[in-house]
């Protein structure tokens, strides 16, 4: 608490009793508790309004996985690479071949566009 360790605090608090006396100290520890409960009614009045103000809706949130702590970029990373969707049966390769499959004797091939996947648009690599 504060960077103050437990025996530090007691000798704050023997010093404190010393300065303070002893026909003064209950009043300020009256003074300390009333501080203390307003303190705490105060917070729990402000965490009420806020619940009520954002509505029903955001009382079931998870706020913890919203904390950035928690986050470790090697396991996005790791697990956006590892993460492949199914493999795609449309290759370049496949492009290629289909290309020169369709030009047997030396003449200028079709352009990879022409040969496209099924509800995809063609693509030219070679345009611009």
């Amino acid at each position: 608490m504060f960077g103050i360790n437990g025996w530090e605090l007691v000798i704050i608090l023997v010093v404190a009793m010393l300065v303070i006396g002893p026909e003064r100290l209950p009043v300020y520890a009256e003074q300390l508790g009333s501080l203390v409960r307003r303190g705490r009614d105060l917070l729990q009045n402000a965490k009420a309004r806020v619940d009520d103000e954002l509505g029903p809706e955001f009382s079931d949130v998870d706020w913890s996985k919203l904390d950035p702590r928690q986050y470790d970029p090697r396991k996005i990373v790791r697990d956006a690479l590892l993460d492949d969707g199914p493999p795609s049966t449309y290759t370049r390769t496949a492009a290629a071949q289909a290309a020169r499959a369709a030009a047997p004797n030396g003449t200028p091939a079709a352009p990879a566009a022409a040969v496209a996947e099924p509800g995809k648009a063609p693509y030219d690599d070679e345009a611009t």
